[in-house]
């Protein structure tokens, strides 16, 4: 019964946020505790959920003191140098720009946080990525990717559960894994290609003209209220692609046709669409490209912001504060700095609060559905019931079994609960086969890339709350994808010989 109610609560969820019958806050509240009270447990809910709440709450803390640290840093435009780089280096290209995401966030990921990693790299590339109008979906999705193969290094949780678990070293775990590790960033590389050339056959080819251009681009947009013109068809189907990506960089970048200022679209050699974007006059050709709003801009204070930054990083990979109190104290100092005005403050703060209460609402959420879904021990009863419907047959082939069920496992129960629970079960009856707890462990890290998916994982919440997409709308995107990145290190892990695909 216990097994049933545990699959059913999760098909339901599921169900209702991927056909967006419901949003996954209440999704998150209302499900664990219907399912919860079907089950008898009423009486026993309210500890449950709050225990839930409590494991959360630091998490929340710290997401909604560090989406206002880096709502700060962007408002004051710390990341408008590097921004301005990559629109050098790619030329305008959004298949470039998909896949220098994809880079950047794999170099941000060796320091194996998550929540970490979707701040610097979604702070850095989002207002590139709005400004071009590619969308949102495609960069959760390439940064998510290249996230989830890069959670396999020591430092970074799982692999380290699983030794612990396991009783192996971390390094029997991870070292053989490098060469799956590495088929997973060329696949990762090859889908942010894939979805990047997409984008590219969307949009165009982005061309950034020197400021003297700005008076042509004043002229062309005069001619283009007239019907008379030819790509006013082709103009209008680019905007509203780049308005539906929430593109528009502010209310004072948006002409009265509804379209971004400076901007607007030819065709070039053979037909390719080409979007040009122009800067105000009297600007260097290297600083045409307005990103940051000049009246939170901060250029003088650049160098101090880039510092604090540093500690901070430096303070968070070293552990010398928890999280929580880090960036609560990171943010107090970047705002009093840069916006030393009460008024300028408060600013500031209503501003990113659209920003904030989502991503918090849905972790206090999670904390619910993580509390009912442990506390009834449903997650015990999933388990159990996918070790005991293993037949006697795949005895020989449980380490690649395992790989397989930890792509669906780690993405219905939590880490931990697979790791310690889950596994090693499994490590014991391989056993009987000649099959390792090393090679067992390294299977069982293959599913990551779709772990990052799951609705347990509170950074996921970060991550969709400041690329400003829907949770839903993100699994669905992505799914596939990182399934066949967690195939992909598989078939790696397989040829390689580092998973055996029959007992010895």
């Amino acid at each position: 019964m216990l097994t049933v109610l545990a699959y059913s609560m999760v098909v339901v969820f599921m169900f209702l946020i991927m056909t967006k019958r419901l949003p996954a806050l209440v999704a998150l509240v209302l499900v664990p505790v219907i399912f919860g009270l079907i089950g008898g447990f009423g009486g026993e809910l309210g500890p449950m959920m709050l225990a839930g709440i409590k494991q959360l709450a630091p998490t929340g803390v710290m997401l909604m003191f560090a989406i206002l640290y880096f709502g700060v840093m962007i408002d004051a435009g710390l990341f408008d140098p590097v921004v301005r780089l990559i629109l050098k280096l790619v030329k305008g290209d959004p298949m470039k720009i998909v896949v220098g995401t994809a880079a950047l966030t794999m170099i941000v990921s060796l320091d194996g946080d998550g929540a970490t990693t979707y701040m610097i790299t979604v702070s850095a590339m989002l207002p590139l990525y709005q400004r071009l109008g590619i969308s949102r979906l495609v960069m959760a999705c390439v940064i998510m990717l290249a996230g989830g193969v890069f959670n396999i290094l020591p430092w970074g949780g799982p692999t380290a559960r699983a030794a612990s678990a396991l009783g192996v070293d971390v390094s029997e775990i991870f070292v053989p894994m490098i060469p799956a590790m590495v088929a997973g960033v060329c696949w990762v590389l090859f889908v942010a290609y894939v979805l990047g050339r997409k984008e590219r056959k969307r949009l165009g080819l982005i061309e950034f003209q020197p400021a003297q251009a700005a008076k042509a681009a004043a002229d062309i947009d005069a001619v283009a209220m007239q019907p008379a013109y030819t790509g006013v068809a082709q103009l209008q189907q680019v905007n509203a692609a780049m308005g539906m990506h929430g593109a528009m960089g502010g209310a004072g970048q948006v002409g009265s046709a509804g379209r971004p200022r400076n901007h607007h679209v030819e065709h070039g050699a053979g037909g390719a669409k080409v979007v040009h974007l122009h800067g105000a006059p009297d600007t260097g050709a290297g600083d045409d490209i307005q990103l940051t709003d000049p009246a939170t801009a901060r250029p003088k204070l650049i160098w101090i912001n880039l510092l604090l930054t540093l500690a901070l990083m430096g303070m968070l990979i070293k552990g010398a504060l928890p999280l929580p109190v880090l960036f609560m104290i990171a943010f107090a100092i970047a705002i009093m700095i840069n916006y030393p005005k009460l008024e300028d403050q408060k600013e500031r703060i209503t501003s990113h609060a659209a920003n904030v209460l989502p991503v918090v609402s849905l972790i206090f959420a999670a904390g619910i559905f993580v509390g009912i879904l442990q506390g009834t021990k449903m997650v015990d009863a999933i388990a159990a019931s996918v070790i005991t419907a293993i037949p006697t047959w795949m005895g020989p082939h449980l380490a690649i079994v395992t790989g397989f069920l930890s792509i669906p496992f780690t993405f219905f129960i939590s880490n931990d609960a697979f790791y310690f629970g889950v596994v090693p079960i499994l490590a014991k009856a391989a056993a009987v086969y000649g099959i390792t707890g090393a090679e067992i462990g390294r299977a069982s890290i293959i599913g990551q890339p779709v772990h990052l998916l799951s609705p347990l994982v509170a950074s996921t919440y970060l991550l969709v709350g400041m690329a400003k997409i829907e949770f839903g709308d993100h699994q669905r995107y992505t799914l596939l994808w990182a399934i066949s990145a967690s195939l992909v290190m598989l078939a790696a892990a397989l040829v390689c010989g580092v998973i055996p695909f029959m007992g010895h």
